[in-house]
């Protein structure tokens, strides 16, 4: 019988050593028992999740994790949130991505106004753009607040036709060809930057005129709303305007993991960005909440166990702990969710004897850089038939002298994983 695989992506687990931290990783520095046992039955590498000088967008890493090359793909990271969070997105639409930001004098000065919007705060926010009447006038749109600071956004043309090719306003991102591309030398504050158009045609300038339109309108909506007034009164950033990035206006039109693979698969997953490609990518999805305690963690462990047990022979399970402090430059944060990882998450799967299991990340955030950089991340593949290579820890200096070597692209990974289950490596 094929075993299953279990395919674990932990958020932005990679990082660069820190001297403070006696010039180690969070991964280095947290203790990690339970993967450490993991490791030392298996093999390790490292690999460049899209390609060596990307630093990529989650949506991108994903996509080349899970086989797709996304240089290849019409990938909009708007798109694929719309769909992850249920917004009815049609082709011809316009979806982007979007954060609650904080600007202070025609600057952006927070691009996740605190990282500390509450989900009521969020949706009397958005409640207000929507019932915004020259916003109404302006265009037929749909805004839904997601998670935290996290919007999604989809602007409908009807008889105008709408274009993708407008870059983005949040200045962390840009665009190039297919794929946008995390900045590394973003100082804030910044000025916020016009959406420009991206090629030479009416519907792009129309497209770029309309969404710096939509921006400036919602901007005086969210500065004045009580919820606002409130957040600076108690000391905090003001969520007082949207950045909008990486325009989408089609579904990107793939094979399914089953046409591919021949796999069953399920994603185990709470961000809408991994909701959305399961459903581009034609996996089942199990929906959690964003809660990175020690009993969510638990709660995805047994469900991927009952998973892996109940007909599924794939099944990803993305846990998104270790970003978060990347971005916030929090090494002990970090390291701490690392931790957090392995007592919740790896210490309550079931039995994995038969079970390939593969542990990666879908980027690296390095605490120093506070955001996505190209740095390659490290690999775990083991199971039946993998032979352990003397690895003994989920740590990037482990996965530099591990067996498998660097993987160049994410998208070879489940060819590899493929021939490991069916015995052919």
């Amino acid at each position: 019988m094929t075993p299953p695989i279990l395919f674990v992506v932990l958020d932005g687990v990679g990082d660069r050593p820190t001297k403070e931290y006696a010039n180690r990783t969070p991964l280095e520095a947290a203790s990690t028992p339970t993967l450490d046992k993991l490791v030392v039955k298996g093999s390790m590498g490292m690999v460049y999740t899209v390609q060596r000088g990307i630093a990529p967008e989650s949506d991108a890493g994903v996509f080349s994790l899970l086989s797709y090359d996304p240089s290849r793909l019409d990938l909009s990271r708007g798109v694929v949130e719309a769909l992850g969070s249920g917004i009815d997105f049609r082709g011809g639409d316009l979806a982007l991505r979007c954060n609650f930001a904080t600007v202070e004098e025609n600057k952006i000065v927070d691009r996740r106004a605190g990282r500390n919007v509450s989900t009521q705060e969020a949706t009397q926010l958005v409640d207000a753009v929507k019932q915004d009447e020259r916003l109404r006038r302006l265009i037929d749109f749909e805004l839904k607040a997601t998670i935290g600071h996290r919007c999604a956004l989809v602007l409908r043309g009807g008889k105008k036709e709408l274009s993708s090719e407008i870059s983005n306003l949040d200045p962390a991102y840009e665009r190039k060809g297919n794929l946008t591309i995390a900045r590394t030398d973003l100082k804030l504050p910044a000025a916020i930057p016009s959406c420009v158009p991206l090629d030479d045609t009416r519907q792009a300038r129309e497209t770029a005129n309309l969404v710096n339109e939509f921006a400036s309108e919602t901007g005086d909506v969210l500065e004045k709303h009580e919820v606002n007034i409130a957040r600076r009164r108690r000391g905090d950033p003001p969520a007082n305007f949207l950045l909008m990035r990486d325009a989408g206006t089609a579904t990107p039109n793939v094979e399914t993991l089953r046409q591919k693979f021949g796999f069953k698969g399920v994603a185990v997953a709470d961000m809408p960005v991994e909701l959305g490609i399961a459903k581009v990518i034609g996996i089942d999805t199990r929906i959690y909440p964003p809660d990175r305690s020690l009993d969510g963690y638990g709660k995805r462990a047994n469900e991927a166990t009952r998973l892996l047990g109940g007909g599924y022979d794939f099944v990803y399970v993305h846990l998104k702990g270790p970003d978060e402090p990347g971005h916030d430059g929090d090494f002990q944060g970090k390291k701490k969710a690392i931790e957090d990882i392995d007592r919740g998450f790896f210490a309550r799967l079931g039995d994995l004897t038969n079970t390939i299991l593969c542990v990666t990340a879908d980027h690296s955030t390095p605490c120093i850089a506070k955001g996505h950089t190209d740095d390659p991340v490290p690999i775990l593949i083991a199971g039946p038939g993998v032979v352990p290579d003397g690895s003994k820890r989920f740590t990037e200096g482990y996965g530099r002298a591990g067996s498998i070597g660097t993987l160049e692209h994410g998208y070879e990974i489940l060819n590899l994983l493929k021939k490991e289950s069916s015995g052919t490596l």
